[in-house]
């Protein structure tokens, strides 16, 4: 029998206390740059390392506007209207963010737009108010709650141009928690009629649902995330607390506390990288706290590393724990999509789409983790059909249906993109339609597909790419097109497809693994143009055609490398969209849902990670 060390590298460790648990779980408050101005009640947009904080009150209303760069504040254009206690826009970014509501001489409704330069006066709320908050981007925010002076559930979205109402809060309050997007935002604690409360409400862009309650009974706290991954910190009565709380999607959790107790203070980033900048300790402050997730305190830690704690004499393994993965609103692409491409290794935080927009059909986005942005478009523009090995800087696609192309349906044109443009290659030695692929861009794998109408047939071909060419390699078992794919050169698999695009979809999964192909766990339900990424170990299929009865799903599953299990479904139910990321943290977007036929919708991946130190007993 193999001894311990053989198997781990290490014998068992010696220690005096258990690990830091990793992640969200262990995460802790530090020191960053201070403000140039002590303020509380600012508004805020950005992330940890790319934020804005402005507005606020210095005793006085203030017009001040400040940029931090992960380090330092630096003051750059102010408001044109003084004002506090209003609403930025925790999507925004430094180049593009909104500030709105709050109080001037009395509640305001104003509302100013940010460019990176300069601030602009732009449409008001319907309905003026201090205390308010807020959720979305520039273009794309809904407002929330406040005082008229009375508490308000009033809710409005914001469109780029307008605001509208819509449903309200069914607990009106002011000086909440807000984050998340127009169409999936959480509202958290506030004052509410009879004083603060622990109430905590999620919005689906229609209505609010309340779900769980903070720990802690506050207003004036602040936050960072997403609907289902947000940390609320500080907050009043008092001078202030110091408690911070994680949401899961569910419930709440304690997590370490801020270093100093605080209330009013700008909250951006995330739950994994979060800012708490300025906001009142009794008195304004300049004092700024960075929030990051922590990795385990000894290199030699993997899940189920086992160690001893000398000062109790306890055995103890070390467990790596996964929560309840769950879908959340992301940026809307630029160009609404179907069938189309994707670096299937790229990642949440990095993503890349292209082809099958508008005409020419070849536009390419890159995501940030909270926008899309154009990028130079394809040299041949077509419909790829989940062609795409690699990631946002390096990339490999061919095949596909090129409507300005002879033939149009089973072209063998192969193009890479570097991060900035796109290269044309060496052909396909054969072309085709809705095939699959995944890898990397020096070690691609390009499965099955059609011949097009021209030359009807749903083909078993795969070929591979070194970086430089394609060259035929091992048959899939049964031809087969329009599948899901996911994993890397020498790991990968595809899932469902369908044969000449019958409605009769498949539910096998075909494992990959460098050489030759072997059936994996069957996929829950039989579709077609889906989607996947991730790992062979640790992967996600998601959306589709399910056929029959030949709807659009919102189903998805998780691999491990055995069999799928259902986790939680999309939110819109779509079919020839595209997935990028990992099997913990990843997104899809675009595709045709019920209602049309191409969109811009994404929705991102989260599974909340964590270490627990468990003692070993007889």
């Amino acid at each position: 029998m193999a001894e311990y060390k053989a198997i781990h590298g290490t014998l068992f460790q010696h220690k005096t206390s258990d690990p830091l648990a990793a992640g969200v779980a262990g995460a802790t408050w530090s020191s960053g740059g201070s403000l140039n101005t002590a303020r509380q009640q600012l508004g805020a947009s950005g992330t940890q390392t790319a934020g804005l904080g402005f507005g606020g009150s210095t005793g006085s209303n203030s017009a001040l506007n400040e940029e931090y760069n992960g380090t330092a504040w630096t003051e750059k254009a102010d408001l044109n209207v003084a004002k506090t206690n209003g609403a930025g826009t925790p999507a925004g970014t430094t180049t593009a963010a909104l500030f709105y509501g709050g109080y001037g001489t009395d509640n305001v409704a104003t509302n100013e737009s940010w460019n990176g330069t300069a601030w602009t006066e732009v449409n008001d709320l319907n309905q003026a108010r201090r205390g308010i908050s807020g959720a979305g981007t520039q273009t794309a925010a809904v407002a929330f709650g406040g005082q008229t002076p009375g508490d308000s559930a009033n809710t409005e979205t914001w469109n780029g141009s307008s605001w509208t109402e819509v449903n309200n809060l069914n607990t009106a309050r002011g000086s909440a928690a807000g984050a998340g997007t127009q169409t999936a935002a959480l509202c958290a604690g506030g004052y509410a009629p009879g004083g603060n409360t622990a109430n905590t409400e999620k919005w689906n862009g229609t209505s609010w649902t309340e779900t769980g309650n903070l720990n802690a009974v506050r207003n004036e706290l602040e936050q960072a995330g997403s609907q289902n991954l947000m940390l609320a910190f500080g907050g009043a009565p008092g001078s202030g607390t110091t408690a911070t709380e994680f949401f899961n999607g569910s419930s709440w959790t304690e997590l370490n506390d801020l270093s100093t107790a605080r209330f009013s203070v700008a909250g951006i980033g995330s739950s994994t990288l979060a800012l708490a900048g300025g906001g009142s300790t009794g008195s304004v402050t300049t004092a700024t706290e960075e929030w990051n997730t922590a990795g385990a305190t000894d290199t030699l830690q993997n899940d189920g590393q086992v160690f001893y704690r000398s000062d109790t004499g306890d055995f103890k393994v070390s467990l790596t724990q996964f929560g309840t993965g769950a879908w959340s609103s992301g940026g809307n692409l630029n160009t609404a999509r179907f069938r189309f491409g994707g670096g299937v290794n790229a990642t949440q935080n990095a993503g890349l789409v292209f082809g099958a927009g508008d005409s020419p059909f070849g536009q390419t986005e890159e995501y940030n983790g909270t926008a899309w942005s154009e990028q130079n478009d394809m040299n041949t523009g077509r419909y790829i059909s989940y062609g795409g090995a690699g990631t946002q800087t390096a990339c490999v696609t061919a095949g596909g249906y090129d409507p300005s192309g002879s033939p149009a349906y089973n072209t063998v044109v192969s193009e890479t993109y570097n991060g900035t443009s796109w290269t044309e290659g060496n052909d396909l030695n054969e072309g085709r339609i809705d095939c699959s692929t995944f890898g990397t861009s020096t070690a691609g794998v390009l499965v099955g597909g059609g011949e097009g109408p021209g030359a009807p047939g749903t083909v078993t071909s795969v070929e591979i790419y070194n970086g430089t060419s394609w060259t035929e390699t091992t048959d899939i078992p049964t031809a087969t097109q329009e599948m899901g794919s996911l994993g890397t050169g020498t790991a990968g698999l595809i899932f469902g497809g369908s044969v000449d695009s019958t409605p009769s979809a498949k539910n096998t999964t075909v494992e990959w693994n460098g050489t030759a192909w072997t059936s994996g766990g069957n996929y829950p339900i039989s579709v077609f143009y889906t989607t996947g990424f991730g790992s062979l170990t640790n992967g996600i299929g998601a959306g589709g055609i399910i056929a029959p009865p030949g709807a659009q799903s919102g189903v998805c599953n998780v691999y491990n490398g055995t069999s799928w299990t259902e986790v939680a479904e999309l939110t819109t139910a779509r079919i020839g969209l595209v997935g990028n990321g990992t099997g913990t943290s990843g997104l899809v977007a675009g595709g045709e849902s019920a209602s049309s036929p191409k969109v811009t919708t994404t929705e991102e991946w989260n599974v909340p990670e964590s270490i627990s130190n468990l003692t070993i007993t007889d």
